[in-house]
């Protein structure tokens, strides 16, 4: 009986054996399909992070020009504001003569010495005047109102401003009102 016994008691342990080691492969399996789920999220994850940084970085960039250009370009409109105020008194000077002893000569030396002070003004904070004359004609800078057909002339040539063209620091800010050779 003993005998039977001992081979009842082996018979079970031998059948759970088996089990055991199926179960065990079936779980490191399962384990080993987890962990690579879990390294592709985690690389996915990383890949997610370095995209929002990119993006983050991309962002400031951006905006620190913004910040820049709209720091640089800040006093764009009271330039055009003022522009038309320039072209009057350089109109008014036109009309002086060189006989200074008339009221209106001297009257217009005022006119000068204000203009000199405005334009110097503009100069300081970075405007600077389209020089366009006997040049050739540039679409970035000049505004072609008026053609006329000159001998020796080459065409495509400023012949005339018939208004002053005005930069801001490195922008157009009004485009020189021209005449060109055709």
């Amino acid at each position: 009986m003993e005998e039977t016994v001992k081979e009842e008691v082996k018979a079970p342990v031998k059948e759970e054996k088996p089990k055991k080691e199926s179960h065990l492969k079936k779980e490191n399996d399962l384990l080993k399909e987890q962990n690579e789920v879990l390294k592709k999220m985690v690389e996915d994850l990383k890949n997610e992070s370095l995209i929002a940084k990119a993006d983050l970085v991309n962002y400031r960039k951006r905006k620190d020009e913004e910040v820049e250009k709209s720091l640089k370009y800040c006093n764009e409109d009271l330039v055009k504001e003022l522009l038309p105020i320039i072209d009057n008194f350089e109109r008014a000077i036109k009309m002086d003569t060189p006989d200074l002893s008339d009221e209106l000569s001297k009257f217009l030396e005022g006119f000068k010495m204000t203009y000199c002070n405005q334009v110097a003004i503009l100069e300081k904070y970075g405007v600077k005047a389209i020089d366009g004359n006997n040049k050739p004609f540039d679409p970035n800078y000049h505004q072609a109102v008026l053609t006329e057909h000159r001998d020796g002339v080459n065409p495509g040539m400023v012949l005339e401003v018939l208004q002053k063209g005005y930069l801001l620091k490195d922008k157009v800010i009004r485009h020189a009102m021209v005449k060109v050779s055709e």
